[in-house]
């Protein structure tokens, strides 16, 4: 089962999707942290499961980033349109 999906890391605000992706990269440094040292790991699915949500974050984290940018070429471009209807 997902850690985090993707629908919720968008619902989430920035504030907390910084936390959250704290909290998962320092999880997954135990868990290298247990398997480098030689103790048994219970779920080695966990490891993978959590660089994909650290991935998810991360993807949201740039879309909410280009987001801004997007709008105002969007604006621009429709402003051109209008120029160039007169």
């Amino acid at each position: 089962m997902a850690i985090l999906k993707i629908k919720q890391a968008r619902e989430l605000k920035p504030e907390e999707l910084s936390k959250r992706l704290f909290e998962l990269k320092l999880e997954l440094l135990k868990e290298l942290g247990n398997v480098k040292m030689g103790r048994p790991v219970k779920n080695f699915g966990r490891i993978s499961e959590l660089k994909r949500a650290i991935a998810r974050i991360e993807t949201v984290k740039s879309e909410l980033r280009l987001k801004p940018k997007e709008k105002v070429k969007q604006e621009k471009a429709k402003e051109e349109k209008k120029k160039e209807k007169k």
